[in-house]
């Protein structure tokens, strides 16, 4: 598990201060200064910061603000690549306008040395290479921020992909995300536009989705799960992979010799069927999204390769997708509403499919909804583009500050990348009008005799478990209300106001009680003649007939200043 600390005097310490300052004069160079002057960081990191600033250069002009987070986030190094690559499959959490400059963050670096993945595949297989390969290639086929690849062999004859986990990647990335967490913390804070964005969420859901990544036994399962999926399906293959030579940090699964799908000159010499190829890609991209809802989430380019007989071969399940069946239903509706140019119908869906914080307007809503189906709608299904119906929808929906869900959008994303590829192999494709059957088909699964009663059968199971249980919550309930643990709260809203002015009006009947009273009690004192006098008249019972009066006064003027008597 990663060790994510928050930094609080911890930001003051050598495991923090070199890495925190040569990210300072990064977001400086890239004209983020205004934004570390909001953060108050200085009094986080009084040692360093003034010679950071001397390193502060002029915005760069002619980049928008999300080309210079892309910049940086290059040069920050592999935990913000991956933060930038991971957000930009987040519309819930990063505004629209960033999610297409962070799509295009690449992760390659140089290859470690050859000695020291030695060392890891010793340490955690707990032999030699001679014991465990026949062959193992030094130099490696690929490498990326977190991992490499290197070709090997097995004693059994069989050619195996070995993926690595860099040396000291974990430690690198727990110093960056405690440091990533501190600033979060700090924008949420100090900057109170940040707010809506909720910076720390976003650092907590990248350390979680990045925990994933970096477990190789997860992607290892990914892998299993999706060749059972397509077990019985001879036009798509999944590579298989050895478990007993799979770690957290190590994966070994089937060496693919095959075409990658962008090698269009390469798949045309092959004698390759593209048109064949593109219906097969498409069908098994549609499979998993509507028929599985488990799906490859990052289908590009580089990881879609041809084999002979115009197989597909999915790679590199590092990022997977999954959709229960309600969320599929719900799509499937706001499609068929949408198709009908039904606004108020698809207006519903989509709020089911998304989320938010505070209601949005619903007029507004449907109007840009009825918008947005006039733009894509009115022309032949072959020339809708889901790339660019995706886009607008994003702006749409950050409109009306709604969030896609992750995974929503993930296949959204996929069936976007999935027509750019398979427009690449043939320009006439048509992935709406293929799609279809995929989109009957679970329309019609909805009034399938066996579903309906499945769903009857479960709302009844669901209902006798809460009759079941009702006798022993009201015996708890009882016996909490015997044993006096139980408070009874009755709320009546506005009964504080009805309260407040019946305080008023039994203070005044007190008030002319005891001025009655003061007065009839001074003028039975006055008859008694009791001494003391003044001028013969009993000072007693004048002081009691001028405090009278006084009081009398004061209510008067208390009740005239209200406007009513």
């Amino acid at each position: 598990m990663l060790s994510i600390r928050k930094i609080g005097v911890l930001g003051r310490t050598y495991r923090h201060l070199n890495r925190y300052r040569q990210i300072l004069s990064i977001l400086f160079r890239y004209g983020f200064g205004d934004l570390i002057e909001l953060l108050k960081i200085d009094q986080y990191l009084e040692i360093g910061l003034q010679f950071v600033a001397k390193n502060r250069t002029e915005p760069l002009e002619k980049l928008t603000r999300a080309q210079k987070i892309r910049m940086a986030l290059e040069e920050l190094g592999p935990t913000y690549i991956k933060l930038g690559q991971i957000l930009s499959t987040r519309p819930d959490l990063i505004p629209v306008d960033f999610i297409e400059e962070l799509a295009k963050l690449q992760d390659d670096v140089p290859s470690v040395p050859f000695s020291e993945i030695n060392q890891i595949l010793h340490h955690q297989l707990g032999d030699t290479l001679e014991n465990l390969f026949e062959f193992m290639d030094e130099t490696s086929i690929a490498s990326a921020s977190i991992g490499q690849v290197h070709k090997a062999g097995l004693k059994s004859g069989e050619v195996v992909a070995i993926k690595i986990q860099r040396p000291g990647i974990r430690k690198i990335i727990e110093v960056d995300l405690e440091i990533m967490l501190h600033l979060a913390t700090l924008a949420e804070k100090n900057i109170e536009e940040f707010s809506f964005y909720r910076p720390v969420k976003i650092v907590e859901e990248f350390a979680r989705t990045l925990e994933r990544e970096i477990d190789y036994t997860i992607e290892a399962a990914n892998l299993e799960r999706m060749g059972l999926n397509f077990l019985d399906d001879e036009t798509v293959y999944i590579p298989k992979v050895y478990r007993e030579l799979t770690t957290s940090r190590i994966l070994v699964m089937e060496f693919i010799e095959g075409i990658k799908v962008s090698q269009i000159e390469s798949l045309d010499a092959s004698g390759i069927d593209r048109k064949t190829v593109t219906i097969r890609g498409a069908d098994i991209c549609l499979k998993q999204i509507f028929n599985d809802g488990f799906f490859h989430a990052d289908p590009h380019p580089g990881n879609i390769f041809v084999l002979p007989g115009n197989v597909i071969c999915l790679l590199d399940f590092g990022m997977v997708g999954s959709v229960d069946r309600q969320t599929r239903e719900n799509f499937v509706e706001l499609v068929d509403s949408v198709v009908h140019r039904h606004e108020s119908r698809a207006t519903q869906v989509l709020l089911k499919l998304t989320l938010w914080d505070y209601e949005p307007d619903m007029r507004a809503l449907e109007r840009d909804v009825a918008d947005f189906l006039g733009q894509h709608l009115y022309k032949p299904l072959k020339d809708i583009k889901i790339g660019k119906l995706l886009q607008n929808l994003l702006e749409l929906t950050s409109r009306h500050r709604l969030r896609i869900a992750p995974d929503i959008f993930l296949m959204l994303k996929a069936l976007g990348t999935l027509e750019g590829v398979a427009l690449a192999l043939d320009p006439e494709f048509d992935i709406i009008s293929r799609a279809e059957p995929f989109i009957m088909r679970i329309k019609m699964d909805r009034f399938h005799p066996k579903r309906l009663t499945g769903d009857m059968l479960q709302t009844v199971s669901e209902l006798l478990e809460v009759l079941q249980q009702l006798p022993r919550d009201f015996r708890e309930i009882s016996k909490f209300i015997r044993r006096r643990q139980i408070p009874l709260l009755i709320e009546q809203k506005g009964i504080d106001n009805t309260l407040s002015t019946y305080d008023k009006i039994s203070n005044r009947i007190s008030f002319s009680i005891i001025i009655a009273a003061l007065i009839v009690g001074s003028a039975l004192i006055v008859f008694s003649r009791t001494p003391p006098f003044f001028y013969g008249i009993s000072l007693i019972g004048i002081i009691g007939f001028l405090a009278a009066a006084v009081m009398g006064l004061w209510l008067i003027v208390a009740i005239l200043r209200k406007g009513r008597l």
